[in-house]
This record gives structure tokens, C-alpha cells and sequence, in this order.
């Protein structure tokens, strides 16, 4: 059953994709707008969010230990006896020989209200480590959203620049298709030699093979695109170049008091320090409020024998030894604090390293941008001028092949520039903490993780939610 139920998914989503290629309209498809259907409908962000209005129920789980504690106890007996040889008056007189039977219903119901009144600052402290932790949430899901977002950039850019290069390759085959015809031609009326031929051939076929490569990753492109935004991709152009820090001291200051990751690991440190007290609260006295009622019937059938009872006190617990096992949890508790403190630093060198990769990065491919533009435009000269050189005679075969291998080779490089610098336009905005929804300025409803923490917070009772399947 459940190996149908994943064939027919499957075979659901492969219809989907078959029916949205069909129904691809015409205009062209923006960066945008892919990120925000993947902000909107991306399972692994939804997960996320779901994820962290999990995290929210850490705080009302830590404010219940200053709430009181109900229990209701029932229970009702049903008894019967019996005693041979128990003299009975009958109509016949005395019967001694007869077996008194004697049943009985009995009952006793009590309720019991215990009231936190002092928990060695245990739940204090619990309800600080909640809270950092659900800070730290916050800060991961705000995480979860940029790298969804920087992989939708990833797969728009390399569908966009997938087709760049089969278009390319396409133009390269036939170029060389060209080439191998005037070959043959040639060789036909003896201008050049077989070997001449076999180079033209050759090239051929390497270029062929370059087209099926950009072809199959034109193909994985477009699978990761639909995995991301959830459709085919239209017809993409290419997107603007972002706006970016004007230094790359600003990138690095910027990215050390928002980037997520380093405050996520600093909301772990402060839970990871409350832990510590929630520990060490364990050997500390305990006080609690105890009330009771109790109630209590033999025999339902004699209400003269009924009794009840109330009882209000005051319970404090003092412990004297644990068997060693506080003393561990506090010393683990310590070491665990210690580990966060040291993981701040590590994320915070990590976030340092991506910040100045992807500047540079970004800086550098402005220039190789320039570069291989200039490299096509003399290939393509240089390629003019060698075919023209061939048909005086002047040029071999084999200088024609390496021109226009030359040509293609830079008009490759120069799409890959192109691709590159927006891919790490946006890595670097993701490493400073600014490819959000917010800060970028997607037109999608602003998913608010505060709402759900508000709404659970302080509540005592229910267990209704909001969930997205």
C-alpha cells in the first residue's frame, strides 16, 4: 500500500511538471518572482516554520512550573459476603442451616491541588533557557530562509546560464558542421589532405560531446529549479545586480551584529548558561502548597456512616544527597556552556571567512566580466580573420579549429562570469544577514514567527494549532 500511495505521488508531481511546461506563458520569468513562490511554498522553509512553533512551546512548558497541579481520585467497590449456619426467622421458624449473604457498595472520591511555591530558581531559569532558545529558533529560521532563497538564486542562474551554453555548443556544432563540409570539399579537389579532414572531424565530435554535457546540465538545473520554486521555469532574464555593502569592513561589521547563524549560537550560549541554575536548582530546597479534599461511603445504602475530610499544608523538601547524579548534571551543564562559548567564536570566524570570499569574489568577477568580454570580441576577430587567411590559403585547417575553439571557450567564460557574479552577489548578501524577504523586499505576506509565540506564551489550556500540512 505505501509503495502505491509513493508511485502515485510520483507519477502526480511528473504530471504537474508535464502540465506546467504546457502551460509556460510567454513572458519572461524574474528572479523575484521565483523567490517569492519559494518563499510562499517551499517545503523545507514551511518545515522550518512548523519547526519553530514547536520551539515556541518551550516557554509555556517552562512557565507551568508556576502553576498548580489538579488530580481528581475515584473509586467505587462493589463487596459480598456471605456466613453459613447463621440462624434465619422463617415462616417455619428458626432455619440454622441457611447462608446470610450481605453486599455492600462502598466509595471514596478526593481531589488534590498542589501549588509550586519555590523551586530553588529552577523555573525562573528554565523559562530564560526557553526563551533564548526560542530566540535562537527565530535566528535559525531566519537562516533556513536565506539558503532557500540563495538556492533558488543558484538554480535560476544556472538554468539561465544551462541554456547560455547549450545555445553555444549548438552554435559551435554547427560551425563546425560547416567546417567539415568546406573539408571535404577541399579535399575532394586536393587543396588539403585527409589529415586536414580527421582534425575537422575530430573537433566535431568533441563538440558534439560538449553539447550533450551542457545539455544533461541544462537538465539537472531545471530539476533543482522545480524542486526549489515548485515549477518549470519560463523564459529568464537576467536579473539586476544587487546592492551591496560599499566596503568590505561595512559587509564585515554589518554581518557581526545581524547574520543569523552568529546570533542563533549566541541565544544557545545564554540557554546553555541558564541550564547551569536549572541544574543547580536541584539541590536546593523545594516548597509547595498541598490542598485536599477526600470523601468517603462504606455503604451507599447507610449514609450514616459516610465521612469527609479537607487537609491544606505546607510541604518542604530538603535534599541532602542525590547519589552524585546533581553534582554530574551541573558539571555537564558547565562543560555544555563552555562548548557554546567557543561555538561563537567558531561561527563567528566562519561568518568573517564567507563575508570576505564572497566580497572579493563579487569585487573580482567585475573585472573577469570585463575581460572575457574583450576576449570575445578579439576571438571573434581573430576568428573572422583566420577563415578569410583559409580561404587564401594562407591559413591550415587545424588554425581555423583553434580559433574557433578559442571563441567558444571565451564566450563560455564569459557567461560563467556573469553567473558567477550574481550567484555571489547574493551569497554575500546571505553571509551579511540581508537576503530576507524583509531586507531584499519581496512582494509575499511576511511570515511573522512572533504571532504563533504570542499566542501560545501564556496559555494554561487547549490543544488546538495551527498547522500547514
Amino acid at each position: 500500500m505505501t509503495r502505491y500511495w509513493v508511485r502515485a505521488f510520483l507519477s502526480g508531481l511528473a504530471l504537474s511538471a508535464a502540465t506546467a511546461m504546457l502551460t509556460v506563458t510567454a513572458s519572461a520569468d524574474k528572479l523575484f518572482g521565483a523567490m517569492e513562490k519559494a518563499y510562499v511554498t517551499n517545503p523545507t522553509l514551511n518545515a522550518a516554520r512548523a519547526g519553530q512553533r514547536a520551539t515556541d512551546e518551550l516557554v509555556p512548558q517552562a512557565l507551568s512550573g508556576w502553576r498548580p497541579t489538579i488530580s481528581v481520585f475515584g473509586e467505587v467497590s462493589r463487596t459480598r459476603s456471605s456466613k453459613e449456619g447463621v440462624p434465619i426467622i422463617t415462616p417455619d421458624g428458626p432455619d440454622v442451616d441457611s447462608v446470610a449473604i450481605n453486599n455492600a457498595t462502598s466509595g471514596n472520591v478526593s481531589i488534590q491541588l498542589s501549588q509550586p511555591l519555590f523551586r530553588g530558581f529552577g523555573t525562573v531559569n528554565q523559562t530564560k533557557s526557553a526563551e533564548a532558545r526560542v530566540d535562537a529558533g527565530k535566528q535559525n529560521l531566519l537562516a533556513t530562509e536565506q539558503q532557500v532563497l540563495f538556492d533558488v538564486v543558484q538554480a535560476y542562474m544556472d538554468v539561465y546560464a544551462g541554456r547560455q551554453y547549450v545555445v553555444l555548443r549548438r552554435q559551435d556544432v554547427s560551425a563546425l558542421e560547416a567546417q567539415v563540409k568546406a573539408a571535404r570539399d577541399r579535399f575532394a579537389v586536393g587543396e588539403i589532405t585527409r589529415t586536414d579532414v580527421a582534425q575537422a572531424q575530430a573537433r566535431l565530435a568533441e563538440s558534439q560531446s560538449f553539447l550533450v554535457n551542457a545539455q544533461t546540465d541544462l537538465a539537472r538545473a531545471v530539476a533543482s529549479y522545480v524542486q526549489m520554486v515548485g515549477q518549470e521555469p519560463g523564459k529568464l532574464s537576467y536579473p539586476k545586480v544587487v546592492s551591496i555593502p560599499n566596503s568590505l569592513k561595512m559587509a564585515l561589521d554589518v554581518a557581526g551584529e545581524i547574520n543569523p547563524q552568529l546570533l542563533a549560537q549566541a541565544f544557545v550560549e545564554v540557554a546553555r548558561n541558564s541550564d547551569i541554575s536549572v541544574a543547580f536548582s536541584n539541590l536546593l530546597p523545594s516548597a509547595d502548597l498541598v490542598a485536599s479534599a477526600a470523601g468517603s461511603d462504606p455503604d451507599f445504602a447507610q449514609s450514616k456512616d459516610r465521612s469527609s475530610a479537607v487537609q491544606v499544608g505546607a510541604q518542604l523538601t530538603i535534599p541532602l544527597y542525590e547519589a552524585g547524579a546533581v553534582y554530574s548534571q551541573v558539571r555537564q551543564a558547565k562543560q555544555l556552556a563552555s562548548q557554546s562559548r567557543i561555538q561563537v567564536i567558531e561561527v563567528a570566524r566562519a561568518v568573517r571567512q564567507a563575508v570576505a570570499s564572497s566580497w572579493n569574489a563579487y569585487v573580482g568577477l567585475a573585472q573577469i566580466i570585463k575581460n572575457t568580454r574583450t576576449q570575445v570580441s578579439a576571438a571573434q576577430l581573430a576568428l573572422n580573420g583566420v577563415q578569410q587567411e583559409y580561404q587564401a590559403g594562407t591559413r591550415t585547417t587545424l588554425d581555423v579549429l583553434d580559433a574557433q575553439r578559442d571563441l567558444v571557450q571565451a564566450q563560455v567564460l564569459q557567461v560563467t562570469a556573469e553567473r558567477n557574479r550574481v550567484v555571489s552577489g547574493y551569497q554575500l548578501l546571505a553571509a551579511i544577514g540581508h537576503l530576507t524577504a524583509v531586507e531584499v523586499g519581496l512582494k509575499v505576506p511576511i511570515y511573522d514567527p512572533d504571532a504563533n509565540y504570542k499566542r501560545v506564551r501564556n496559555k494554561w489550556i487547549g490543544t488546538d494549532v495551527k498547522t500547514v500540512e
